[in-house]
């Protein structure tokens, strides 16, 4: 299979950033615009800049869930140790815990979700397809 079979006809020669800096910053896997997300978390429905289609792209939801479980059990623990040693009020675990929960589940979402679908892209994966 040649590269332009699944990077479409006419993809540009540029090399791709490197698949940090891509998730980081939203890049479009093709040509390396900021254009793949339209929203916090969801996807554009293509890049206004080279036209590749995002909506192909089956990253889902998955990520959320393993991020949500890990980034609890970090907060957990630094509950439990901010609780031990200062003992504050509770409502000091509300406001320094759920902020931080909520921001970094959401940026390590966003993470993840571009750089599968920067993965998919590369490698070429589609649905019921084995290569």
């Amino acid at each position: 299979m040649s590269s332009e079979d699944h990077r479409g006809v006419g993809a540009p020669k540029d090399a791709p950033a490197p698949l940090f800096v891509q998730a980081t910053r939203g890049l479009c896997p093709r040509c390396n615009a900021p254009t793949l997300f339209a929203g916090v978390l969801r996807f554009a429905d293509r890049c206004s800049k080279c036209g590749l289609d995002f909506s192909a792209f089956n990253v889902g939801d998955g990520a959320a869930a393993f991020l949500t479980l890990a980034i609890g059990t970090i907060v957990t623990i630094l509950g439990i140790v901010v609780e031990l040693a200062y003992e504050p009020p509770w409502w000091v675990h509300v406001a320094l815990w759920l902020p931080l929960t909520l921001v970094s589940v959401t940026i390590t979402t966003r993470w993840t979700k571009a750089a599968l679908a920067a993965l998919e892209w590369k490698n070429g994966a589609g649905e019921g397809r084995i290569r």
